[in-house]
């Protein structure tokens, strides 16, 4: 029998489920994962080399919440280990929520969630009745009290909040910070993407029927104030906890059942040093990226799906003047800029039509504010014209959109649905390309290049484009090909600031690099440490500076 980690063994002395849960896998098998009570971004990297090396390898069990992960990488699975429901608790659990409900009538609106725990914790102790002794029958009078021992008292506690209060049987999925995307197409098992693991991972979570699924998703709409039904089976939203989430409600619509994705997002944003040193930014990269924003340059990240547009957006909205006033528009809210000032608009697409509040709209009413940016979550449509407008009068734009090169982004954007004029797209002054690349059988995410756009020419009917950053797939590095060559350097930002000499503009980009380069030596990679130095240096100078550059 092979030895069990030391630190698996201590904590079973903790918990009944997962000594249970190990006393079962040890029938099967000789192979027993390693404990983590919490995983670093150490142990994720090294968790995924080895996936990668030997599948075998990779075997964990870590702690979320009041629960347990085990993942087995060599047979793709994603464990929760939970106390399972017998047939007898799962009628106890029905009569309860029964009771719960009829007792809801009488209480007092919840406008929170702690208004919601606290009046449902209320009622559950009004259902119930707790017994010593042996619990003979389900109730103790007929539509009185559920009569339970201590052990069912507390484990159907946890059923009733985790189905109320939480995400039902997907709950532990949403509560893992390590879960990227959660799947699920009708009443089969939930798959997932972890952050160790660049591939899907088959979980032990579903809906036992469709009845309970159709319910599920109907709770879900209604939470998030966007309803679905057979007149509106496709809804996009976001839970509480920022994760957006896509339903395809009915089998006529989706013809192995109904179905959603979960596209999970960090409570807090990654910071562009975490970034870094993930290999996704170069310092160069983000030196140059600093200058541009602080300029208030207009920049587009462009990319496919699941690139991490989004991430990559979030961590480089801390170069922006943080005494700045931000207007951020979205149609799913996603974006976290650090900024005192800043202004979330989200579109409302429920209600009558003349309720209604579209991006197009949000974007209008952006040009009356006079913000010193404007953040757009994602340019899919007409917005795109009124991004344009906001360029052309002045107001500074950063977005994100679908295309994953430089000619494929002019031709969607001087396309239906969009239709700007060719000789206005040399209004983005830069535009960086992000993808999900293969390294070594590793699917990592990197910008792949940097075009900055010069103007517009009439003869050719073009743009010109000058790239400045260039990927290199067989190093994995990412190359500055705009030094002493950046049109936005030098005749952009030179300019603009009156240097003597044009090309002194490379040495500020190299003092920002050093700075960079520092919080990286520095291990400084926490979203608030690197926006406190930021927002310092905005106010004080480098002199503000904690450390020597």
């Amino acid at each position: 029998m092979a030895p069990m980690d030391p630190e698996l063994k201590k904590e079973l002395g903790r918990s009944a489920d997962l000594k249970d849960y190990i006393t079962e896998m040890r029938k099967g098998t000789n192979i027993l994962p390693k404990y983590f009570d919490n995983l670093s971004v150490k142990d994720l990297a090294d968790i995924r080399k080895n996936a990668i090396i030997d599948p075998s390898s990779a075997n964990i069990i870590y702690k979320i919440g009041g629960g347990y992960i085990h993942i087995d990488a060599l047979h793709s699975r994603y464990i929760t280990i939970e106390s399972k429901l017998n047939l007898e608790q799962k009628e106890k659990l029905r009569r309860i929520k029964d009771l719960i409900l009829e007792k809801a009538t009488a209480e007092e609106s919840v406008e929170t969630k702690e208004d919601l725990v606290r009046i449902l914790e209320k009622l559950f102790d009004k259902s119930v009745e707790v017994s010593d002794g042996a619990v003979k029958g389900m109730m103790k009078r007929k539509s009185s009290k559920v009569v339970l021992n201590k052990r069912d008292h507390d484990l159907l506690k946890y059923y009733i909040n985790r189905d109320i209060i939480g995400y039902g049987p997907i709950e532990p999925l949403i509560m893992d910070p390590y879960i990227e995307d959660i799947h699920l197409i009708g009443t089969s098992k939930v798959r997932v993407s972890h952050k160790a693991f660049q591939y899907g991972l088959e979980t032990n979570v579903r809906f036992d029927d469709e009845v309970s699924l159709n319910e599920f998703f109907i709770s879900m709409s209604e939470r998030m104030g966007r309803p679905v039904s057979a007149s509106k089976p496709i809804v996009d939203g976001t839970l509480p906890d920022g994760s957006r989430i896509n339903m395809i409600y009915s089998t006529d619509i989706s013809a192995r059942g109904s179905s959603f994705t979960i596209r999970k997002f960090a409570a807090e944003p990654i910071s562009p040093i975490q970034l870094i040193k993930w290999g996704t930014f170069s310092p160069e990269f983000v030196a140059y990226i600093w200058m541009c924003l602080e300029n208030k340059m207009n920049i587009i990240l462009a990319g496919e799906t699941a690139s991490g547009k989004t991430t990559a957006l979030n961590a480089l909205l801390c170069f922006i003047d943080h005494r700045g006033k931000i207007y951020s528009v979205e149609d799913t809210p996603e974006v976290k800029p650090p900024q005192r000032g800043w202004q979330r608009c989200v579109t409302r697409e429920s209600g009558p039509e003349e309720a209604r509040v579209t991006m197009f709209d949000l974007l209008r009413a952006a040009l009356r504010s006079r913000p010193d940016y404007i953040v757009i979550g994602e340019i899919r449509g007409e917005e795109g014209r009124v991004a344009f407008q906001c360029m052309q009068t002045g107001i500074p734009v950063m977005a994100t959109f679908h295309a994953s090169n430089a000619t494929k982004f002019i031709q969607r954007m001087t396309g239906q649905p969009i239709n700007i004029p060719m000789s206005f797209i040399d209004n983005v002054n830069v535009i960086i390309f992000q993808s999900a690349v293969n390294v070594n059988r590793r699917y990592l995410r990197r910008v792949t290049g940097v075009e900055e756009f010069i103007g517009y020419n009439k003869a050719e009917g073009g743009v010109l484009s000058r790239n400045v950053f260039k990927w290199d797939s067989a190093t994995d590095n990412l190359y500055f090909r705009g030094n002493n060559n950046s049109y936005i350097l030098e005749k952009r930002i030179a300019l603009e600031h009156g240097y003597s000499e044009p090309k002194d503009v490379y040495k500020d980009l190299r003092q920002r690099e050093k700075i960079i380069r520092k919080m990286i030596e520095l291990d400084i990679t926490g979203y608030h440490e690197v926006n406190k130095i930021l927002s310092d240096y905005y106010e004080n100078g480098a002199d503000s500076l904690p450390f020597t550059v």
